[in-house]
């Protein structure tokens, strides 16, 4: 198992690598050029700047049984389609059940921004996202220790 994050705007990053380090898991970021990391003992992957390159890039590296951290519902469409575990910033997990209607969602709003339409942006982070995303992460990875004793 292993624990890779969409790190481009990720505000989980730091609780995400210190949880990945608590249960000695290894943990990738990917970003691309326009973002530095510099996270003591764990693996920065920068790809070139372009639509979709971390994606693509995260995407390859996954195997069966990781766990991939993203706000992209695409992405997140395309790890669970590689057997993932999927888990959004805010500690909502993507699932086959739900991935349908996030990227319905997605298009729809894409279609209102292209028709000069406004959505209403993100509110600020609060302490209790963090707290939600802590929560489901480890008990992501419990579910996941549990499955692997015999």
């Amino acid at each position: 198992m292993r624990i890779y994050i969409d790190a481009d705007g990720c505000p989980v990053t730091k609780i995400t690598v210190r949880i990945a380090r608590e249960y000695g898991i290894p943990c990738t970021l990917l970003c691309d050029t326009a973002h530095c990391f510099d996270i003591p003992g764990t693996e920065v992957i920068t790809v070139e700047k372009g639509a979709d390159s971390v994606d693509f890039r995260l995407v390859n590296m996954l195997e069966k049984g990781d766990i991939a951290i993203t706000q992209d519902y695409g992405l997140a469409a395309m790890c669970l389609s590689k057997g993932a575990l999927v888990l959004h910033q805010d500690g909502r997990q993507y699932t086959a059940e739900n991935i349908s209607g996030l990227l319905e969602f997605r298009a729809v709003s894409k279609k209102i921004r292209r028709a000069g339409g406004r959505l209403r942006g993100n509110p600020k982070r609060t302490p209790q996202q963090d707290q939600a995303f802590e929560a489901a992460l480890r008990g992501m990875i419990r579910e996941l220790h549990t499955e692997d004793r015999p």
